[in-house]
């Protein structure tokens, strides 16, 4: 995806489910702007500007809705065990492991775990699996957290895609795409119907929504100018996608620099521009999953 990021992905048929990781190879500024109006996160509220955290160990993204959230909390645990976190103790490490679910418990995966006398949820084993496959190169498609999406009326995945900056520099997105809209082959029409191919007469819950995803770049950013580059490439979802950010999805997006610096300010046309080739290449992600899922 870009240098200095590990991606590792599991998905489990059964439950048409899935994991993706995102690993840094060192401590990462990161930021997180939520659009959707059903979010499930974890840890967010610890990346604003005001809060202590500095500097991120990972990101967990799954499916699952609220039970895939477990798949951070195993993250962390696996990072910590490698000696990845901040120091609290002789030999204990804390990691910062944020993390964001999609709703897919409509499809047609088996889900017996979450009714009475089920099984454990699958996305501790997933992170475990995510873990162990981390490496440099992101796949894309109906992979990891996007195994089991749906993309308005198609098959929903993970797209990725990155741009170089005119003055140097990359930024890449990494994108699930499980929308209840629709994903537009151009720019969306500015009038005509709204689609909203799942409700089918059905409940809006029946099959799924929420784009989840993360954007990296190798450029210096402070923390609030992190926050200001999730906004921005919030955009790219809504050049792609109509409807978007109702309040059936969840959509959040994560910001975050590989940059081992810390500027003390992050130049305004500098960021301007970031963030504009950020969005494009959310737009250019949101369409690469659905074709390529």
């Amino acid at each position: 995806m870009i240098t200095g990021l590990k991606v590792g992905h599991a998905h489990c048929p059964v439950s048409h489910t899935g994991v993706t990781l995102l690993v840094p190879d060192a401590p990462v500024v990161m930021a997180c702007d939520v659009r959707g109006g059903g979010p499930g996160t974890r840890e967010t509220d610890a990346l604003e500007p005001s809060t202590l955290v500095e500097r991120v160990h990972g990101l967990a993204l799954a499916g699952g809705s609220v039970f895939g959230l477990e798949a951070a909390s195993e993250l962390a645990l696996l990072l910590a065990r490698d000696g990845i976190g901040l120091p609290v103790a002789p030999g204990v490490s804390v990691p910062v492991v944020p993390g964001a679910i999609l709703f897919d418990l409509g499809n047609e995966g088996d889900k017996s775990w979450a009714r009475a006398g089920g099984g454990e949820p699958p996305y501790r084993r997933l992170a475990r699996d995510a873990y162990a496959a981390l490496g440099p190169d992101a796949g894309e498609g109906a992979v990891g957290a996007a195994f089991g999406a749906r993309a308005g009326s198609r098959a929903g995945g993970i797209g990725v895609a990155r741009a170089a900056l005119d003055g140097g520099g990359t930024v890449a997105a990494l994108i699930a795409v499980n929308c209840f809209g629709e994903v537009e082959a151009g720019e969306p029409p500015l009038q005509g119907p709204v689609p909203m191919p799942k409700l089918q007469g059905r409940a809006v819950y029946g099959e799924g929504h929420t784009c989840i995803g993360a954007i990296a770049t190798d450029v210096p950013l402070t923390r609030p100018a992190a926050k200001r580059l999730a906004m921005m490439a919030h955009d790219g979802l809504a050049r792609a996608i109509r409807p978007i950010h109702t309040p059936f999805d969840g959509d959040a997006l994560f910001a975050m620099s590989l940059s081992a610096e810390s500027p003390v300010r992050v130049e305004p046309l500098l960021l301007a521009e970031l963030g504009t080739r950020a969005a494009d290449c959310v737009a250019l992600a949101v369409r690469r999953a659905v074709g390529l899922a």
